[in-house]
């Protein structure tokens, strides 16, 4: 029998792998973009052992073309912002891919997309499709786009982000809340740093509250190194990946830390400043044939570096309870056991990224590094 047409809108991360997973399986797959291309704009991210794992298992190169364009971390460690003493560390290299199955690889998130579309290509995403509307047809779903097209499709899976389209259709407006915290993004040739120990390991320089602190990874294959920084500033509300900020007023909220975080800050010609914004986690994430991952429906911010890897745990999950299916009828069932399977922990992840405490001492990472989304039990509940 013949698959089904589902439509997703978002061809970010989440929804290109979610995309990969459900062409596999014979589906006929439709991506709506509303950006006119891809451009390398967006956050270098970290791709734990538990994202690594998932990429892994959807073959056809994607985890070795994330390895070969990535970095790898040597541990996660921990320091006290003032003294620099080390509360925790992890091997996140050979040790993570014994302990996991797969390492830790820091990579700039438009790398990860040029991994995903070698398999999925650009060419069969639709760019400057902006969503505009969401109806129910029958037992399908039809969306409305702003150039004024319209697509009937059997499943429609919203992939588009904090500020998703999809979800308001289905669940009204809600703003995302402003954390009064704001982030700075820097990238920096790691040769002007090497005197900063153990530079090729993650590093979190916690400061002295939990709205500050300062995060460090290779990138590149270690040729670079991303400097990430959060403190409280309730005055600053632009949320653009691509707004300047001012490394002197970086510089400031940071010098009374240890010198060797400042070594990171003093080689920043240029910085990129953000706000954070957050939801609570979301009840009810299908209705019908229509679903949502990622951030369209569990935002959290980066405390816990899980953003990217829950997107694509759920898309994963969402291709296995899909995969299977060609009849349309079983579609809004089988998205309530998908939505089960990936409810409790995506929020466990959102609670504990905004209380920004996990692991700043030794812990158990298992929990977090360790699940496969591949083999969890699927059950309706």
């Amino acid at each position: 029998m013949a698959g089904l047409h589902i439509g997703i809108v978002g061809a970010g991360v989440g929804g290109l792998t979610a995309a990969i997973a459900l062409q596999r399986q014979g589906h006929r797959i439709s991506v709506y973009e509303q950006a006119g291309k891809f451009a390398r704009v967006g956050a270098d991210i970290n791709l734990t052992p538990n994202a690594v794992r998932a990429l892994d298992g959807l073959g056809l190169g994607v985890g070795e073309a994330v390895r070969r364009t990535g970095a790898r971390p040597t541990f996660r460690i921990s320091r006290d912002w003032d003294t620099s003493a080390e509360t925790s560390r992890l091997g996140m290299g050979d040790v993570a891919e014994q302990q996991y199955g797969a390492p830790q690889i820091t990579i700039h998130r438009a790398d990860v997309l040029a991994a995903l579309t070698n398999t999925f290509p650009a060419e069969q995403v639709q760019f400057g499709k902006r969503m505009t509307g969401l109806r129910t047809t029958g037992y399908g779903v039809t969306l409305d786009f702003e150039d004024g097209t319209s697509v009937a499709h059997d499943v429609v899976i919203g992939a588009d982000g904090i500020h998703s389209r999809v979800r308001t259709a289905l669940f009204g407006e809600e703003r995302p809340r402003f954390t009064g915290v704001v982030s700075f993004r820097a990238v920096v040739p790691t040769e002007r740093v090497q005197d900063v120990p153990e530079i090729g390991a993650f590093t979190k320089w916690w400061g002295p509250n939990p709205q500050s602190q300062i995060v460090t990874f290779p990138l590149n294959q270690g040729k670079d190194t991303f400097v990430f920084a959060t403190t409280g500033q309730d005055t600053w509300l632009e949320e653009s990946w691509t707004s300047p900020g001012d490394v002197n007023e970086l510089r400031g909220f940071y010098r009374d830390f240890h010198a060797d975080a400042r070594k990171l800050l003093d080689a920043c010609d240029t910085v990129l400043k953000s706000a954070l914004y957050e939801r609570d986690p979301l009840p009810v994430w299908s209705k019908g044939n229509v679903t949502l991952l990622g951030d369209a429906c569990h935002p959290m911010l980066p405390f816990m570096a899980q953003g990217a890897c829950q997107a694509i745990e759920d898309a994963v999950v969402l291709g296995r309870c899909l995969g299977p299916v060609t009849d349309v009828l079983k579609v809004a069932d089988v998205l309530q056991t998908y939505a089960h399977a990936r409810q409790e922990r995506t929020a466990k992840i959102q609670i504990g990224s905004r209380g920004n405490q996990w692991m700043k001492t030794q812990g158990n990472a298992d929990w977090v590094y360790g699940y496969d989304a591949w083999t969890v039990p699927l059950d309706a509940g």
